[in-house]
């Protein structure tokens, strides 16, 4: 016998289990057919489920190509918190988002690196948003590491913390674009799915940045 907590609970894992779906098939259908290639109707018949459906989950194809921002910031939350203390932080943060994008890899966050035919300034604007909450969220967590390591001064520690995360987000931005920008160009460019590789390239060169050593 099942009471209304476990009728709850079961309705609630049934719709992650149909977002999920929709995100996975989504995924796979704009890497085989492209962003623009790709409608609605494509992805509910692949899910099966019906378009009303799909718009209790998703506003626009557009929302598909944004991944679980909740569930990509535990990953970033969880491998921060597994680096060890005395890391310098940026390296920290840097080695944390590598590690927290690899589940992601193979989802719709990698349409992001392919050409958004007549879409790009709605994309532009939705990820703008996107980066920009994460960011704040992330120079927290970079705030509490540093004022656990010892750091002191408020304004200090807050700018340092600052400065970290939108250093790392900004180079996890310019991957996506430099990625679009060749796949549009048609020059040689990694797979969609693997962003790892141009990514640690990325954190290497910024890490480099004011080394005078």
């Amino acid at each position: 016998m099942t009471g209304p907590s476990d009728d709850a609970g079961l309705r609630r894992r049934k719709k992650e289990q149909t977002r999920a779906a929709l995100r996975a098939c989504a995924a796979r259908l704009f890497a085989e057919q492209g962003f623009a290639g790709t409608t609605i109707a494509d992805v509910v018949a692949c899910a099966n489920v019906s378009e009303r459906t799909f718009f209790r989950y998703f506003d626009s194809k557009e929302d598909l190509l944004l991944p679980d921002m909740v569930e990509l910031f535990a990953h970033v939350e969880a491998e921060l918190l597994k680096r060890p203390a005395g890391e310098d932080p940026l390296t920290a943060v840097c080695q944390a988002l590598l590690a927290a994008a690899q589940p992601f890899a193979a989802s719709s966050l990698a349409a992001l690196t392919q050409p958004l035919e007549g879409t790009e300034a709605l994309i532009a604007a939705r990820l703008g948003r996107a980066f920009a909450d994460f960011e704040d969220r992330l120079t927290e967590l970079v705030r509490q590491r540093l004022s656990a390591s010892g750091e002191s001064g408020d304004f200090g520690v807050d700018l340092r913390a600052a400065v970290i995360a939108g250093a790392a987000l900004s180079a996890v931005r310019a991957v996506l674009r430099t990625l679009r920008k060749h796949r549009r160009t048609g020059s040689e460019r990694p797979s969609p799915a693997a962003t790892g590789q141009p990514l640690s390239e990325a954190f290497e060169l910024l890490s480099r940045i004011g080394d005078t050593s």
